[in-house]
């Protein structure tokens, strides 16, 4: 079996460095390849540090060498000094997000983290997360966020999706964030949830071209950056898949844990077991799995058709040992309620009633 990218840099991540960290947290691994069972990967310190890191580099090819699947690694340890700074041109800074200045630049390398933190305030960090796109993972986060709001809980919500921030639109803000100082963001504020979103700082009409590093940097911003104030919860809504944002959010935030969003179909489940091994390689908590698009329940004749399958994610759950968290309807006032701004449970609707009582369930358990 051929490793993965996420796996090798969880083996990284559990060898500490003589002065604190590990050589992923803090940003030292460059040009990560993987050919069959060949593994190759270059550990970047600065000249300073370079005579204490040989045993490191040592160290680092012997526990990856110990991942299933690895038949050789190569690593390679560069030291590089801070590189000369260009001429500065006569150009004036960039806007605020608010167009005033001081500027704050969105993106760029993360800055590195000798271990995991959490915003100052924030209780709990809960991600939602699916192994594809189309199972309704944002429609479910912004709704569990409302439903949340509305039993008395202080709760925030992070639009983690870098490439395809839905959250302004489902949640209905479009206002841009303020930085009174250049580095501070202050986050909107929609149905009782406190809320932040890439989405909110970029043209919605322009694509974002940015390589895994600046996702990473994007991230921390958000998470760090963000006045988030007193939160009882933080939900944050990942992007599909197993990639950059889920491996920054896992190893440099201290989550609580994540809740895994799948719909009954056997297609959908292939991926969601591919998450949930992500977070156990990551060693993150999965706190439940939810069904979505469960079943639909026909205006006229009130026939109810389960148009994915049903029961596929209680089963899984089940033979699991997880928590499942319950189903949420196939229902055309759900995406009418997102695509207008107000999610449907914010109302009071049968649907309204099925967050609610997912968001219940979080609350009994002591997720929220």
């Amino acid at each position: 079996m051929t490793p993965t990218q996420e796996q090798i840099l969880a083996a990284l991540s559990s060898l500490g460095l003589p002065d604190g960290g590990n050589l992923v947290s803090r940003d030292m691994i460059r040009a990560l390849s993987i050919d069959g069972g060949t593994v190759r990967f270059v550990i970047e310190v600065s000249p300073d540090l370079a005579p204490k890191f040989t045993g490191v580099r040592d160290a680092a090819q012997a526990i990856v060498s110990r991942v299933e699947g690895v038949e050789s690694v190569s690593a390679v340890l560069t030291a590089h000094g801070p590189a000369a700074k260009p001429a500065a041109k006569p150009s004036a800074p960039p806007p605020d997000l608010d167009g005033a200045k001081p500027a704050l630049k969105i993106g760029g390398h993360p800055t590195p983290q000798a271990e995991a933190t959490k915003p100052s305030g924030v209780d709990r960090i809960v991600a939602i997360a699916s192994g594809k796109g189309g199972v309704g993972k944002s429609t479910l986060s912004s709704n569990l966020a409302v439903a949340l709001a509305k039993q008395g809980r202080k709760v925030g919500l992070l639009d983690a999706d870098i490439y395809g921030p839905s959250q302004p639109r489902m949640m209905g803000v479009s206002e841009r964030p303020k930085s009174p100082d250049g580095k501070t963001i202050i986050p909107l504020t929609a149905h009782g949830v406190t809320m932040m979103s890439i989405g909110l700082m970029m043209d919605p009409d322009k694509a974002v071209v940015w390589r895994g590093p600046m996702l990473m940097g994007a991230l921390q911003q958000m998470m760090g950056q963000v006045e988030w104030g007193e939160l009882d919860i933080l939900l944050v809504d990942l992007p599909p898949g197993t990639g950059d944002v889920q491996l920054t959010l896992c190893t440099k935030t201290q989550l609580t844990g994540a809740i895994v969003v799948s719909t009954p179909q056997d297609v959908a489940l292939l991926d969601a077991r591919k998450a949930l091994d992500m977070f156990r390689t990551l060693h993150t908590p999965v706190l439940g799995l939810v069904e979505n698009m469960s079943h639909y329940i026909c205006p006229t004749c009130g026939t109810q058709a389960h148009i994915f399958g049903h029961g596929g994610v209680a089963a899984e759950a089940k033979t699991l040992g997880l928590p499942f968290l319950g189903e949420i309807p196939l229902e055309l006032d759900i995406r009418l309620a997102g695509d207008s701004g107000t999610p449907i449970a914010a109302g009071q609707s049968a649907v309204a009633q099925a967050y609610a009582d997912l968001a219940q369930r979080l609350v009994d358990g002591g997720m929220a």
